[in-house]
């Protein structure tokens, strides 16, 4: 069986500013390490030899059908504006229609030098792909909006970081690549024709709904409200909230230096880029509107009348915190088993956290322990969180149904626990698959308690993981 891919393209089609054409560049030996098999079927990919799929999928050959492309883009990195990004390692092959009459793209990243490289190699190596590969289909199991994984190959050659490491290519699929930086670009450079045309792809693409400028910022402002509130519902930290990493579409991208809480503070950060914490787990929901700003700003120059754009744009990002508040107490009152809304559960969910972080429990256990009866014993001093406990369960009281159903499907049993994934990586290296393949699988349903207490056990001091890295 030979591998087909029903490429529908679109974005190629536009102004050729928006992006360079350009083939991936050829590995050594091609070696696969990952198929998604369920998600090809979605795209309605027929998969075809392993071989073929490893050179595909690494860059060596290019499917029929495909349009590879480089797309452009600035942004914004850590609040200064960089005039020109671009895909430096990813080439977008082209995009298709899924089962469900979705258009989604299908983007090698690590597949070479582009234009945009910025003295770049164009590689990866095989660490970031894997994570990108496990936490990227985590977030989707977990019911949080995400591009997916469709493949990971190994290059057969080295890549050089702070040390030779093995090469490899991840293929990437999403709603779509476009960012708030890709708005970004053709607004500083006064492109109008291209950020109209950019405008009305995204306008049929991903918010037909939507009748013009301001009611694209105002659905992207929500899709990102919901974003970040399922985000911090999970304890996940993005790590590197750039404009260039923030997408249109309302869904996850670029899994650089991400990671997951496991003892809580609400200033955690990851991220051994993010020396002065701008993008910390509690200060994510500020970033978002701050990208929105930017995002706004952006739109301005298709309006007619600008003074007025800026005012109108203005008010909806200024009401941008008070739908994130909505948003992220609805999920966290859903964590608490509470269907119904009160005046006082914003301060309940408030006390819980500030216990949590006074006494470093963790986050994820803590949760599901409330719904399992064993989140006491998460607090070294269970005091405080006994004279909580009382609160809660007298606020439950007022709730009908089933509270503890609720509660077993907002918390997950099992996330990708950063020391779990560094042991992933470090087997991978040398040789094994072996725990990829276990995480794949138990993170698949990750509201079920998994068999092995290890994938829900922290890590002991020595585990624990105190940066992670883009591996660019």
């Amino acid at each position: 069986m030979t591998l087909a891919i029903p490429f529908d393209n679109s974005y190629a089609t536009l102004p050729g500013a928006l992006f360079t054409r350009i083939d991936p560049t050829p590995v050594k030996a091609p070696q696969l390490l990952a198929f998604n098999h369920a998600l090809a079927r979605e795209l309605g990919i027929t998969p075809g030899a392993e071989d073929e799929l490893a050179r595909v999928f690494a860059g060596n050959e290019v499917p029929e059908g495909a349009a590879p492309i480089a797309q452009r883009y600035a942004g914004h990195q850590f609040g200064q504006f960089n005039p020109q990004l671009g895909d430096g390692r990813a080439h977008l092959l082209g995009e298709v229609i899924d089962r469900h009459g979705r258009r989604r793209d299908i983007q090698l990243k690590g597949s070479g030098r582009t234009p945009y490289s910025r003295m770049g190699d164009g590689r990866a190596w095989l660490g970031p792909v894997l994570r990108e590969y496990v936490v990227s289909e985590a977030m989707h199991a977990l019911g949080v909006p995400t591009t997916r994984a469709l493949a990971a190959v190994a290059t057969g050659e080295p890549v050089v970081r702070e040390a030779v490491l093995p090469g490899a290519v991840l293929t990437r699929v999403a709603a779509s690549h476009i960012r708030v930086g890709t708005f970004q670009i053709f607004a500083a450079l006064q492109d109008i024709a291209s950020l109209k045309a950019l405008y009305e792809h995204t306008i049929e693409r991903h918010y037909p709904q939507a009748d013009g400028p301001q009611a694209l910022l105002d659905a992207v402002i929500a899709a990102q409200a919901r974003l970040v509130a399922q985000w911090m519902s999970v304890g996940f930290i993005h790590g590197v909230m750039n404009t260039d990493n923030c997408a249109i579409s309302g869904e996850t991208i670029d899994y650089g230096p991400c990671a997951f809480v496991d003892d809580y503070h609400p200033e955690t950060v990851f991220s051994s880029i993010d020396r002065m914490g701008r993008y910390a787990y509690a200060n994510q929901p500020d970033i978002a509107v701050w990208n929105m700003a930017q995002f706004a700003t952006a739109l301005v120059p298709l309006m007619p009348d600008r003074d007025k754009a800026v005012e109108a744009f203005t008010a909806s990002v200024h009401a941008m915190p008070a739908l994130l508040r909505a948003e992220w107490r609805a999920r966290f009152r859903a964590k608490l088993g509470l269907e119904t809304e009160q005046d006082g559960d914003g301060a309940l969910i408030s006390e819980l956290l500030d216990i949590m972080a006074a006494q470093g429990a963790d986050f994820t256990n803590t949760f599901r322990g409330l719904a399992e009866g064993t989140a006491r014993r998460e607090f070294s001093d269970p005091a405080a969180f006994d004279a909580w406990e009382a609160k809660w369960r007298a606020r439950l009281e007022a709730e009908s149904g089933d509270p503890e159903a609720r509660m077993l499907a907002a918390n997950p049993a099992v996330i990708p626990r950063n020391h779990r994934i560094e042991h992933m990586i470090e087997a991978a290296v040398g040789g094994d698959m072996g725990p990829f393949h276990t995480l794949m699988e138990t993170l698949a349903t990750p509201y079920e308690t998994p068999e092995s207490p290890l994938l829900v056990t922290p890590p002991r001091p020595e585990e624990r993981v105190a940066a992670t890295f883009c591996g660019t």
